[in-house]
């Protein structure tokens, strides 16, 4: 419900329009001069003001003079409710800044409909006010580049040797992760107790969140692949910042979005691809998160491999077998390296 302050110091003239504006659904204050009227003003801050000029103690010129005085007030919609009609009076009421202008006697529709234009245009301007505000605002996190640095200058940088827990399925979800460094894979367990890999993550990716309005614990175990840093924010800090930052927050969710279409073609290629072209993706796959140039070997147990393309380990190594020998890898130890790139992509 919206709110009138009406400065009148007539009082049956006073009492008769607040009725008239409670009927129409608005809430109504009232002050029978222009120095309670300002007082009331900076202590409410009320939508709209609705004012007579001559008044004892400060007329209405001095009020609105006063509201614009003070930046909480100052872009109160504001009417002049005067009987006075001379030109004059007018056009000193607007050079001072009034919305409007209203002589006495008026009809209910005239001040219902002042009120209503004013309070519409004010919500106009304060919707652009906030815009500019918005758009110029040097601290404002407008895309995950930003967020990235956010974390980088506040978050806790935690380091990790390789094949070490983060976190475990299960366990209170209180931080998002940034890795500035490593390679970060998730996983579960079924019920038969095989590991299936369900992402991985590396440099300069993010993860970790789960839900950030309820307090679900982490639906995965998270686990270093390689030595690696990460920089860690807790949920409560970054649900305050997604609450300041919608653009910020549309982003996220696409993120989001993204994980889960990788997650759903990750579960199809594990579903309907054939063994071969499973674990040739899964080869792929490691080398372009560990960001491996040409030739370079890809340094990858046997087991992570197994666990993200979706088969046993003795599959996997029988698999790798076959592709050296059919010349699109090299294996050196227990490293793979990648021969034949095109070939390797060809696979079924």
């Amino acid at each position: 419900m919206k709110t009138i302050l009406l400065i009148e110091d007539d009082a049956v003239l006073r009492e008769n329009t607040k009725e008239l504006l409670e009927l129409s659904d608005y809430a109504v204050t009232t002050a029978s001069n222009g120095k309670i009227g300002l007082e009331t003003a900076m202590l409410t801050q009320p939508d709209i003001v609705v004012c007579d000029i001559m008044m004892p103690e400060l007329d209405g010129y001095g009020v609105l003079e006063g509201l614009a005085k003070d930046k909480k007030t100052k872009h109160i919609p504001f009417i002049f409710l005067s009987a006075k009609t001379e030109r004059k009076d007018v056009r000193k009421g607007m050079d001072l800044g009034a919305d409007d202008y209203i002589t006495k006697p008026f009809s209910e529709e005239e001040i219902i409909s002042a009120i209503e234009s004013r309070i519409a245009k004010a919500a106009i301007l304060e919707d652009r006010r906030q815009s500019e505000k918005t758009e110029n605002d040097p601290n404002e996190l407008r895309d995950l580049n930003d967020l990235k640095n956010f974390f980088d200058d506040n978050g806790e940088v935690i380091n990790y040797a390789k094949d070490k827990i983060i976190y475990k399925e299960g366990q209170n979800s209180n931080y998002i992760y940034l890795i500035t460094k490593g390679i970060v894979k998730c996983h579960k367990l079924d019920e038969k107790g095989k590991e299936l890999t369900t992402a991985l993550h590396k440099e300069d990716d993010l993860f970790g969140y789960t839900s950030f309005t309820q307090n679900i614990p982490y639906q995965e175990t998270a686990t270093t692949i390689s030595e690696a840093t990460l920089v860690g924010l807790s949920k409560n800090e970054l649900k305050n910042i997604l609450n300041t930052n919608h653009k910020l927050t549309l982003e996220l969710i696409q993120l989001l979005t993204d994980d889960i279409s990788g997650v759903k073609n990750q579960l199809l290629e594990m579903a309907y691809s054939s063994v071969y072209k499973k674990t040739a993706t899964t080869i792929l796959t490691f080398a372009d998160k560990l960001d491996c140039k040409p030739n370079e070997p890809i340094k990858i147990s046997r087991n992570d491999l197994a666990s993200v393309a979706g088969i046993a380990t003795e599959t996997l190594i029988r698999t790798i077998s076959t592709f050296k020998k059919q010349g699109l890898i090299a294996i050196e130890g227990r490293n793979i390296k990648i021969i034949d790139l095109e070939k390797l992509k060809e696979v079924n």
